[in-house]
Formats: C-alpha cells, structure tokens, sequence
C-alpha cells in the first residue's frame, strides 16, 4: 500500500512509544495529520505554540519520556522557540517536528518564509536535522531518541519540507524502534579514585541535580550509609521524601546554605551544571567552595565547568552510583548528622524575609492538603519563595519556570501536559497575574481535556516580584503595576469553576477550598487578591 512520509511518520512515532503529541495543525503540515486521526497517538491542540512546547516540557518531566510537538513552518517554530529554550536550560527531552518551505528554491516571500529556518532552529534546538530525502527520516529520530537517552537531553528539532511530506515512503523499511542506547560509565581508575575520597570523607554532603532524578532513591541510601546530608537544587528537590532527616531542602544560594556546604570536607555533585540560578540566584558573583569536589554528569562537557572538581565522573547518575557505591567500604549508618541538618533548616527557614515565610506557608497548605498534588509553577512570588525553601509532597513533582531560561506564562500550559502525562496525579498550576495574562487562551486546553486542574492564580497587580527589587535597589517603579482582568469573568468564559480569597483568608480557607473543588474532577481557578 502506498504511503507517504507524513504517514511513515505517525508510524514510526508509534514505533517509538509516542502516545501524545502536541501542536496546531495548518495547511504546511496537513500532510503529517493525514495518518494522525486513525492512530492511537493522542493530539492536544494549544492555542499558541509556545503553549504546545510547556505542555511537551510538563509531558516530559512526569514520565521520563519526550515530549513530541507538530509545528508549522515560519511562525510555529519561531512561537516554540521560547518553549524550546526553556527545556534546553532544564535539559528537559522535547522533539520538535517543523515543516519548512523548500530550501532549494530562492526567497519569493511564499508563505510562512523565514530567511533561513533551519539555522534558526539550530541556534535553539539541542540538536537538530531536515529531512532531505525520506531514508533519511528513520536514522534522524533514531540519533534524537540516543540524545535523549544517553546524552544529556533537551530540544530536538527534526524539520521536513513540503514537498519531502508528501514522498513516497513505501519502500523504506517497516517502522521500528532501535535498540535502547545506554550512557556509557566512567574508568575504573574515576571510580576508585572517588570511592577513596568518599570513604575517607569525616563530613561529606551530597549535591543532587535535575540530571539526578532517576538516582534519588541511590543518592538517599547513599546519604543514609555516609550520613551525609543531601542538598537538592531546584529541579531535584521533589525527589527525595518529605522530611527526611537528611535533606536539606533550601536553595544553595543562600548564605547559610552555602556555608554548610562549604563546611563539608568533601561535595559529591550529582547532575548538576552549578548554574547560578541555583547557586548565584542574587548575582553576588560568588559560589560555593567545596575543599574537594566529586562530579557525576552525564555532559562531559561539564568537565569544564564553573568549580573545578578533583574527580569528574562522566556517566548517567543511577548506574555510576551504583558502580560507585560497590566500590565503597565505609558505612557510618546511625551516626547522626540529623541533627546538623536540623539545626540549618531551622537557620534558613529563619532568615527569611516575613513575606517569603508568608509564602511558604501557603505552599505547605498545597502540600498538605494534596501530598499527591504535582506543583506547577510560573515566575511568581509563591514559587520565588518555594525555590527558596520549601520541602515539596510525595508525588516527586516541583519545577517550575523561575530557573534556567525564566520565562512567564510557562504553568498552565505545562500543568496541562503535566496531568496528561500523569492522570492519576492532582495537579496545580500557581500562577500570577502578570505571568496567567501571558498565557490565558490555554484556559481553553482544560476544558477540550476536561483536565480537572486547580489554577492558582496569585493576583498581586502586576509583576511583584520585579517591583520589589526595584524598591530594594532605590529603582523608582515603572511598568511593572498592572491591570488584570475579571478572573471572575474569564473563568466563566472558559466554563471553569472559580473561587476567590483575599490572602489573609488563606490559612483558614485555603484547604477546604482545594478539597472542595479537588472533588469535583474538573477544571477550577481559585484567584488570590494578595497584599
């Protein structure tokens, strides 16, 4: 039977696992619909493409697999373009399948024409092709799927002409999926090395990164053998069990933090890449000294990175510590470094800002109302102070914007593909006014889902954040107080149930309002009027 490669395509996403895709179909990519609709591959449609690179980045975070978009050509990869460089900060696993007008013929201001598309996409994507001829479609995804499963991941762009869409694909081979490629392991000599230092380490602390993950329950075995506390950044700090008594779960960047790590006689990092978001988030210039350094990463580019590490182990986190940990002969179980974490939870906590501590205690309201709950957040006060310090539920999911790239207008998109990846999970978006206004027509994706997702909107009027530095760095405040819309009004536009509390209701009224709506399995706004 004839088939083209819009067709083989579909068939080969199949092939791959793929169960969702995300994207806004138009007249250029029609041809990679056209075997779409009978396939068992779920399509979302965003109202905006870079709506359809958070839900794919949201997607990818809560089941470990890629996030897969279908964009136009011209306007839909320059719309992904922010979504793309957001997953690239996060190392997030994102396929990105473009059209793009013939490159053989000249400029003639077709439609949807960009000077040139692929070197665009190139700038943004991780890694990138175009698919010349049809044979070449099967080894390009093959080469994305071995990046995001032993490199260090991110955004791939796979772009397709118009006129290879419609090729003839009848004689390439059925559909398949490789073999699985594995990351490889650092030397024996890495390996002993390291065992060495950690073995003979008096006071050693574990650094967990979002490269870390998938080695969380490892790196708290190993935590608990050392007793060595465990500092998670941003991206990792959902993946290690609620209180335990050996994590710290407050931002390196902050000085208490700093000197705790900085104490340790050695810092074994795990999928971390040091960046200042996490380490430098107030841009004093200065990071952690660690006396001597262990670095996992799976980048070996990281070798060279901003703190030189006496050891540097290339290899994915789960299998080098466990090879690692093999090599270990020390185990000081029970000795009792509990109550040094302890003590520098209470310290940070307490050096806080009142309206940080204020802000924590709304998201610990989340947390305990829905431990299950995944917390999706834009750039917004409440997440400015989670990323401070906050010890997230069980579910294993906190992320949020706020990092790496920074945009707004990331929640509620991702929190959509955050729950179609992860049914089973509540999910809340908390979102601010300011950031919600970026984003507001994927309202529309709950109710074609029928998404029951809880959209925290935290209205403050403005970019509050933004204006509170200004005011702390004598910088008279300008463009950063807004009006918001009716939120009442939009919320009944979408058919989504909404409630509204001032921020001093919060500790009473909070709870009952999230079980409440929690209950009825629909999608629901609760809008905060802070201050």
């Amino acid at each position: 039977m004839a088939i083209n490669l819009g067709q083989y395509l579909i068939k080969l996403l199949e092939a791959y696992d793929v169960d969702t895709v995300f994207g806004i179909p138009g007249v250029h990519t029609a041809e990679l619909y056209r075997g779409l609709a009978d396939s068992p591959i779920r399509h979302v449609t965003p109202r905006h493409e870079q709506g359809a690179g958070f839900m794919a980045d949201g997607y990818a975070r809560v089941t470990g697999r890629p996030g897969v978009c279908l964009v136009i050509t011209g306007p839909g990869l320059a719309n992904i373009a922010t979504a793309m460089l957001q997953a690239r900060a996060g190392s997030i696993p994102m396929l990105v399948i473009a059209g793009v007008n013939d490159p053989s013929e000249r400029p003639l201001g077709r439609l949807h024409e960009m000077p040139d598309q692929f070197a665009f996409g190139a700038q943004v994507a991780a890694a990138s092709w175009r698919i010349g001829e049809p044979e070449h479609l099967p080894a390009a995804m093959a080469e994305a799927f071995a990046m995001f499963e032993s490199k260090r991941p991110g955004p791939a762009l796979i772009e397709i002409p118009l006129s290879a869409m419609e090729a003839d694909a009848s004689a390439l081979p059925a559909p398949a999926r490789p073999d699985r490629y594995l990351a490889p392991l650092p030397g024996i000599d890495g390996l002993d090395a390291a065992a060495a230092m950690l073995d003979a380490a008096e006071n050693p602390v574990l650094i967990a990164g979002g490269g870390a993950l998938a080695a969380a329950a490892l790196i708290t075995a190993l935590a608990e053998r050392l007793q060595a506390p465990i500092v998670p950044t941003i991206e990792a700090r959902a993946a290690f069990p609620l209180d335990h008594p050996l994590v710290v779960p407050a931002s390196p960047t902050l000085p208490q933090v700093r000197d705790f790590i900085d104490a340790a006689d050695l810092v074994l990092a795990i999928g971390t890449e040091f960046g200042p978001t996490d380490y430098d988030m107030y841009a004093t210039g200065t990071m952690i000294k660690p006396k001597q350094l262990i670095r996992i990463d799976i980048d070996p580019e990281q070798r060279h990175g901003p703190i030189a590490a006496d050891v540097f182990l290339i290899g994915d986190a789960a299998a080098t510590l466990k090879v690692l940990t093999d090599r270990l002969t020390t185990d000081r179980s029970g000795n009792g470094a509990e109550d040094g974490v302890a003590r520098i939870n209470a310290a940070t906590r307490g050096s806080l800002s009142a309206a940080y501590k204020s802000h924590i205690s709304v998201l610990e309201i989340l947390r305990n109302t829905l431990p299950d709950a995944v917390l999706v957040g834009d750039s917004t006060q409440l997440i400015y102070a989670g990323n401070m310090f906050f010890a997230p539920g069980n579910s294993g999911f906190w992320f949020n914007s706020a990092v790496g790239f920074g945009t707004l207008g990331y929640a509620l998109p991702a929190a959509l593909g955050a729950k179609i990846g992860r049914p089973d999970h509540p999910v809340i978006a908390l979102i601010g006014d300011g950031g919600l206004q970026f984003t507001l027509g994927e309202l529309g994706g709950l109710r074609d889902e029928s998404a029951p997702i809880i959209v925290l909107v935290w209205n403050n009027r403005g970019y509050g954040e933004i204006k509170t530095y200004m005011l702390d760095h004598d910088v008279k405040p300008d463009g950063v107080d807004l009006t918001p819309p009716d939120f009442a009004l939009v919320a009944k536009a979408y058919g989504i149930a909404y409630q509204c509390l001032s921020e001093a209701d919060l500790t009473e009224r909070l709870g009952d309002v999230l079980r409440a709506v929690n209950d009825t399995k629909k999608p629901a706004m609760i809008e905060v009027t802070a201050g």
